[in-house]
């Protein structure tokens, strides 16, 4: 008996509050009852307004359609020959649709223009360095509705250029670990390898003969890069040793100290003294060649630094990270100008397009390219199915990647075609998984590419000489699905 009486106690006190909570919300809004039978023409308005300005933005700057004067009569003849009746048709048009002839009006008209009634913001135009803009360039020349049809041809996936296959030409032995890195020589006579065995090889790029071999890494040697200025050579270790190897004595000139941990990659700039390296203390040193002295320190990766590419040109310096981003950096402020998170994966490789003002990067999701100096992104070049280690580009745009399971992969540059997938077949004496490539490089030709390799050789290709557009068709179908963006 006693919970019954609670229970009423609750439910009268529950009543009581929602009775008040009315009486509240009545006295709130009273002011507003007067105003509940007008119509709702601004709402209506903002409405068409909204819906207009989402549906026809990008045409806001295309010359408003001319208007065709209602036809009052039409006759009507009789195909059997009989007599003619004439019908009168009387066009009424809706007021709905008067309205909405108004508001695409308003939405179309040029800048500078009053602004609409309807209009809930005022177009002024695009900025000036998007007012001719299709796919990046500056277009003057079109009209608005031109640009809007070069910007959809420029979405549409476009033919690629035929290439020659490329064939295995020459395997080289010598090394008695994994070949990580390699570097070619700017006069092209020859190149430099550096192994888990600790040593760096000098060969010949003609013949591919030992020329010499370098020793003083206590560990595996991760990164090579040869100086354009000097007879340096320079090369980084899991030892974190940073060397500089005079050619004409064939020794060590100078050691770098700083890096904490072992260093990944390593580029000389074009155009300054300045060596950058990359490693696992999650920064890129700058170091100055000709004192020892470490410039600056581009810290803000949250990993490893895996790869690196330096060019003339803003941005000086790009870093690739495990942390699944690509860093753009000012080198006059020591500072990021851009960060790219578009990666899923750990960026392996990189490279800087040696006649576009691109560049491309490497991971195990896809291979991006990227637009210079900000780092806009361009397009994705999608195939591999593995971690991929290193990428390389010669001057005819036939971009190469490599993977770990053995996979060697030929794209057109432009299209991002994969006109050649080869599958590595190790050396005898090797275990079937010892197929995967750490670094590659092509020669200043262009027709010669090295490949290194887990099976402790390196790999010479070459284009097929024999081959024609007739002897090997390019078998290419667009596809609807897939798009530049």
């Amino acid at each position: 008996r006693t919970y019954r009486k609670m229970a009423d106690l609750d439910r009268i006190d529950l009543e009581k509050r929602i009775y008040d909570s009315i009486l509240n919300t009545k006295k709130m809004f009273l002011a507003n009852y007067p105003l509940r039978d007008l119509s709702h023409s601004e709402s209506r308005q903002a409405r068409l307004a909204i819906k207009i300005g989402d549906e026809y933005a990008h045409v806001k700057m295309m010359p408003p359609p001319k208007r065709q004067p209602p036809r009052k009569k039409a006759k009507v003849a009789n195909s059997a020959g009989a007599e003619d009746t004439e019908k009168t048709e009387v066009k009424v048009e809706d007021a709905d649709d008067v309205e909405m002839d108004k508001m695409i009006e308003s939405a179309a008209s040029r800048p500078g223009s009053k602004r609409s009634a309807g209009a809930l913001v005022e177009y002024k135009g695009p900025p000036a360095h998007k007012a001719g803009a299709v796919g990046g360039g500056m277009i003057k020349k079109y009209t608005a509705h031109q640009q809007l049809i070069l910007k959809a041809r420029s979405k549409r996936m476009k033919k690629p250029e035929w290439h020659a296959p490329w064939k295995l030409m020459r395997v080289i032995s010598g090394h008695l670990g994994w070949v990580r890195s390699i570097a070619v020589d700017p006069t092209n006579e020859w190149f430099a390898t550096g192994s888990a065995d600790r040593t760096i090889k000098i060969w010949d790029v003609a013949s591919g003969t030992l020329k010499l071999t370098l020793t003083g890494h206590i560990n595996t040697v991760m990164g090579l890069a040869v100086s354009h200025k000097y007879p340096y050579l320079f090369s980084v270790g899991n030892d974190k040793l940073v060397k500089c190897w005079d050619l004409e004595q064939n020794k060590v000139v100078r050691n770098y100290h700083g890096h904490l941990s072992g260093v990944f990659c390593c580029a000389v700039h074009p155009t300054q003294d300045l060596l950058i390296t990359g490693g696992r203390d999650s920064v890129a040193r700058v170091w100055d060649i000709r004192t020892k002295a470490e410039a600056m320190v581009l810290g803000g990766h949250t990993h490893c630094v895996s790869s690196l590419g330096v060019q003339g040109a803003k941005p000086q310096v790009i870093t690739g990270s495990h942390d699944n981003t690509v860093r753009l950096w000012d080198l006059t402020k020591g500072a990021t100008h851009a960060t790219l998170t578009n990666h899923k994966k750990s960026v392996r490789g990189l490279l800087i397009h040696p006649k576009e003002y691109t560049f491309c990067t490497g991971a195990a999701d896809n291979l991006k390219v990227w637009k210079c100096p900000d780092g806009v992104f361009m397009r994705n070049i999608s195939g591999h199915d593995a971690i991929v280690n290193s990428i390389a580009i010669n001057k005819d745009n036939v971009l190469v990647s490599g993977a770990d399971n053995g996979t060697l992969k030929f794209w057109d540059w432009k299209s991002g075609w994969c006109f050649q997938d080869t599958k590595i077949t190790p050396q005898p004496g090797s275990l079937d998984s010892e197929n995967g490539v750490y670094a590659m490089a092509f020669d200043m030709t262009g027709s010669r590419l090295f490949t290194c390799e887990a099976d402790k050789s390196i790999k010479v290709w070459k284009e097929d000489e024999k081959a024609t557009p007739e002897t090997h068709p390019l078998n290419w179908k667009p596809s609807r699905s897939q798009r530049r963006f």
